[in-house]
């Protein structure tokens, strides 16, 4: 466990809890987030944290064996701050009152202060306008104060919508300070971790150093293989670690034939030419294309492709002598979205191959250096690394490849006209200049065929789905807004170089409520 000051984030299954995290990070300050059904009195012990956070949730408290935050929270002597659900339960488990059946209130909303109430706390700077806007989410209201609380804002529909107990430093809100569209959300979390003590000491050169240090301990003088996927994650894992135990390292690059357009050559002539580090290149398309031969729901395609995986891992691990470790590049999003608590109220959007440990006969004992990462964080790192900007520039590409851009069976014929579409489309935001503006692009094979006409003949053939979205973490995305001009020409090019699809569309999801990903 990282020996920064740390503060605790207490999940109630809310699907935007990861951007508390990320707002605080942004801060300087280390966080880490647990379900509340796993927070022990043992664990708050020792953790240690200097401060919590109450998350949002989906829950009523009104319910019965509705979530509750653990009472030795409130009796650890450090500030807390209660978000949407997290101000509710402060209030029931500390003699308010929480009723349901009021008007709900989603989306932007406007709060004003309470008269005679001055705004200082983690609320010093608000108000500048005459009021705060902000972002609600909620079906329940507070109706009654515990003791020791006052009112500091007001809404139409939540009264109690700002709550604040200074002499013991607690705070509620009944809105998301950590969405965008609160206006002054981050004033109020920097407030918060100011009023906490804490120092700014969460840095990517100070984490390197611990990393580093925590790699050598605990891998002394046995040696690493390491999956490189060539993708930002697993490079900037795999230089880590080289920096850390050298020549103990050895890389395996698995092309599963689930690539984009030449990238297995591109990925093993990239890292060579940078890195002085041993790299295995395990071409193993074979094995993986047949078992998922006839494999059309995306939870067993994602299963496979992970057994697959440690399969593949373990026999390359078996000709290297004195291997006792797997390196993987497991981010922070992966751990997060992968954990569905049990009896809690959030679930588990997608399984991710490189999560959830390793089997026993494989013999091997896992090293995440990145485990407690964000993926900007990762870039960042990278960075402090030295990695050519054209690794860390990188657009995300996902463990499983193109099999999660292949709704439907997979078959050798749509993993190449899908290729063929993806490289037309990257290339077209290379050459208008978009592609660092990008998060992610990608282009997704659509399990349908659709009727055309290509010069004075009929076509029947499959229709694709072009995807380019913004982010920060991944953890939310938006649509990238193209000009129908460059839509055009680049459907136009699709269609006309690659030969097997006849029609083009544009994806404009944004996630939530859809993934970034196809499957």
């Amino acid at each position: 466990m990282t020996q920064h000051q740390r503060l605790l984030i207490i999940d109630f299954g809310s699907q935007v809890t990861q951007l508390i995290a990320r707002r605080l990070r942004e801060l300087n300050v280390y966080c880490e987030i647990h379900p509340f059904n796993a927070v022990t009195d043992q664990a708050l012990r020792d953790m240690a944290p200097q401060a919590v956070i109450l998350s949002g949730g989906p829950a009523s408290v009104t319910t019965q064996g509705s979530p509750r935050a653990p009472q030795a929270v409130f009796e650890l002597g450090v500030p807390v701050f209660g978000i949407c659900y997290g101000q509710q339960v402060m209030m029931e488990q500390l003699g308010g009152q929480v009723e349901a059946g009021h008007h709900a209130e989603y989306g932007r909303a406007y709060i004003t202060p309470a008269p005679g109430h001055k705004t200082d706390g983690i609320f010093a700077g608000l108000f500048g306008t005459g009021r705060e806007e902000v972002w609600m989410s909620h079906g329940d209201r507070v109706t009654s104060l515990a003791p020791g609380f006052e009112v500091i804002g007001t809404s139409p529909n939540a009264p109690i919508a700002m709550i604040a107990d200074e002499t013991r430093h607690f705070y509620g809100v009944q809105f998301h300070p950590e969405v965008h569209h609160t206006a002054n959300g981050r004033t109020m979390l920097e407030n918060f971790v100011r009023l906490a003590g804490f120092t700014g000491d969460w840095t990517m050169a100070s984490y390197k150093d611990e990393a580093i240090r925590k790699i050598r301990e605990t891998v002394g003088d046995r040696k690493v293989i390491c999956g490189l996927s060539g993708g930002v994650d697993s490079s900037v894992a795999a230089v880590l670690i080289h920096e850390a135990i050298g020549d103990q390292l050895t890389c395996v690059f698995v092309d599963h034939g689930l690539l984009r357009l030449n990238e297995g050559t591109e990925v093993v002539k990239m890292f060579r030419d940078n890195y002085n580090i041993p790299l295995i290149h395990a071409d193993e398309a074979e094995l993986f294309l047949g078992s998922l031969e006839g494999v059309s729901d995306p939870e067993v395609k994602r299963k496979t492709i992970g057994r697959l995986f440690i399969d593949v891992f373990q026999k390359y691990a078996s000709e290297i002598d004195g291997a006792e470790f797997l390196a993987q590049g497991t981010l922070y999003p992966d751990v997060i979205e992968s954990v569905s608590f049990s009896g809690g109220p959030s679930v588990t959007i997608k399984s991710h191959h490189n999560v959830g440990g390793l089997p026993e006969k494989m013999g091997l004992k896992l090293v995440e250096p990145l485990r407690e990462l964000f993926k900007d964080e990762v870039r960042e790192l990278g960075r402090e690394l030295g990695l050519p900007a054209s690794f860390i520039g990188r657009h995300p590409f996902p463990g499983p490849g193109l099999a999660i851009r292949c709704p439907g069976e997979i078959t050798r014929e749509k993993l190449e006209i899908l290729r063929k579409a993806d490289a037309v489309f990257i290339d077209q935001i290379r050459r208008h200049g978009l592609y660092d503006e990008i998060w992610q692009a990608f282009v997704a094979i659509l399990p349908v065929r659709t009727v055309g006409v290509m010069g004075d003949g009929r076509t029947y053939d499959f229709a694709c789905a072009l995807r380019a979205v913004t982010s920060v973490d991944g953890m939310t995305a938006d649509y990238y807004p193209f000009t129908h001009e460059f839509l055009g020409e680049t459907a136009t090019r699709i269609i006309n170089e690659v030969r097997g699809i006849n029609r083009c569309t544009y994806d404009i999801t944004s996630k939530p409520p859809g993934t970034i990903e196809w499957e």
